[in-house]
């Protein structure tokens, strides 16, 4: 009996080590961190919906904080300019009320952003790509209340995407979007 739990517990070892050999801590282009610097600037609100830039820009600099590739830091200093604009806001039904077939109880958002980020010294763009993100919103009393609590959602998902992009160096041979 001894024996078998010693040998399940070598095992579990070797199991658990072997799994996280392809781990590595720090950013995935094996930068140092915060070797980089960046700069978010305010997105442009292309759409009707007034205030969606600045709930963007928050979760930008929120996002790029939590992964460490880049270091935040003012316009004249960085590496890296961030910018963009938000070109479309979607707000689709989803399902309705029994009981009322005109009544909408869930709307899905969508919000689509261009991204642009350049080299602050050389000028050269690095980044130019959209990206979409959108969230469930179930409509209690009130619609714009419900959209006002889903907008950090959405902007934190659509900041993910667009962060995720930047440190990955997936934008070495992307094209930019075409219009």
């Amino acid at each position: 009996m001894r024996l078998v739990r010693q040998l399940s517990f070598v095992l579990g070892t070797a199991i658990a080590l072997c799994g996280c050999a392809g781990y590595r801590l720090g950013p995935a282009t094996g930068a140092a961190p915060g070797a980089k610097s960046i700069h978010v600037q305010p997105f442009a609100n292309r759409t009707m919906e007034p205030g969606l830039a600045d709930p963007l820009v928050a979760a930008l600099r929120k996002q790029l904080q939590r992964d460490g590739t880049y270091r935040l830091t003012a316009q004249a200093d960085a590496d890296l300019v961030l910018g963009g604009e938000i070109i479309e806001y979607k707000r689709a039904e989803l399902s309705y009320n029994p009981a009322d077939a005109v009544s909408t109880l869930d709307y899905r958002l969508t919000i689509t952003a261009r991204a642009v980020a350049r080299e602050r010294s050389t000028g050269r763009q690095i980044l130019d790509k959209q990206f979409q993100a959108s969230t469930l919103v179930r409509v209690g009393a009130d619609l714009a209340t419900a959209e006002r609590q889903a907008l950090p959602l959405l902007a934190e998902s659509l900041a993910k995407s667009i962060t995720d992009a930047l440190v990955d160096d997936d934008w070495e041979d992307a094209a930019p979007p075409s219009q």
